[in-house]
Formats: structure tokens, sequence, C-alpha cells
């Protein structure tokens, strides 16, 4: 079972001014079969859709590749929080200083 889509001309102008490589690929769509669910785009079978009720909703298609993220571990991220605070601390002591400063030398 196939689908013939015909776009109004305005739309496939729409679609070309939003995206410079809509037009090269739309020009290709007969060529292209991209069956590659993690890409921008893709094409899904007429029967998948029908058997999902006709939800054309992206996730419900498209495959998400998730990527493990590796964290340190807690003591060494506490450590670079010490160390953080330790450096802000010296700064605010040291702008203090220089508020004092300013404020004697005003006064003079």
């Amino acid at each position: 079972m196939s689908f013939k889509i015909r776009l109004h001309p305005d739309a496939v102008k729409f679609l070309v001014d939003f995206n410079p490589e809509t037009k090269e690929r739309f020009r290709k769509r007969r060529e292209e079969k991209p069956a590659d669910r993690n890409g921008k785009c893709f094409y899904v079978p007429a029967d998948e859709i029908k058997v999902n009720n006709y939800d054309l909703s992206i996730s419900r298609y498209k495959e998400i590749e998730y990527e493990e993220i590796k964290y340190e571990k807690p003591e060494v991220i506490i450590e670079k929080i010490e160390e953080l605070e330790g450096c802000i601390l010296e700064n605010v002591t040291e702008l203090k200083g220089l508020l004092h400063q300013d404020r004697n030398i005003q006064k003079s």
C-alpha cells in the first residue's frame, strides 16, 4: 500500500525557504529511501502507520540513541567544589579589602 501526497506549491516554497537543504532533498526524494530512524528524516511503511492507528507523532517512529554519561566519584566532585569555594572566599576577602581602602581614601 502506498500513499501519494500532493503538496500545494506554496507549501513547497515554504519548506524550501525554511531550510536550504530541503530543496535538494525534496528533489531527490524518489531516489532516497532513508530507513535509518536515527536520522533527521526517514520513511515509515504505511502498514506500520496503520497499525499505530495513523498516529504520525515522530516520537512513535524515531529511534533515539542514548549515550551513557560517566560522572566523577562524589568525593572528587566535592573536592572540586571545596577548591572553588576557597577561591571564591579569597576573592570576596580581596574585594572587601579594596572597598575598605576606597572608603579610607574618600574620607581623606
